[in-house]
């Protein structure tokens, strides 16, 4: 293996394990992804795809996020009758806990994901991300 190869191998495993820097800082694991992709894009052009695979991932699981933490915030909000507008059969339950287990599994499933492409890409393999939304194409 060439310098370069094991170069480009280090650069598309680092474009999925950045992700993981959403651990120490709440936008993390977009920014990790997206810094590295285009820090190195134009210099290695083999990184590309990884870095738009990543990316597109770390979207998808932030706009998830986003999404539950807006039905948490109704859910808490309706079993502590602050807002009626949110009611749902769930809340008197769950106190919208049951949303923050669902995120929690998903992060814990992005992060798990990361780890594996990660993997892949330093074996010189590419990985496509399930349920991932091409934002970049």
């Amino acid at each position: 293996m060439t310098t370069r190869e094991q170069n480009v191998r280090t650069w598309a495993m680092l474009c999925h394990l950045s992700a993981l820097a959403g651990l120490f800082f709440s936008l993390g694991s977009v920014i990790g992804p997206l810094l590295v992709w285009q820090i190195k894009k134009n210099e290695l052009p083999e990184i590309d795809p990884h870095g738009k695979e990543a990316l597109n991932f770390q979207l998808t699981i932030l706009l998830l996020n986003i999404v539950a933490g807006i039905f948490f915030i109704g859910f808490l909000g309706a079993a502590f009758g602050v807002s009626r507008f949110w009611t749902s059969p769930f809340s008197l339950f769950s106190g919208g806990f049951g949303i923050v287990s669902i995120l929690v599994i998903i992060n814990l499933v992005a992060w798990i994901l990361a780890v594996i492409a990660g993997l892949k890409a330093n074996n010189g393999e590419s990985y496509k991300y399930p349920f991932s939304i091409k934002f970049i194409k």
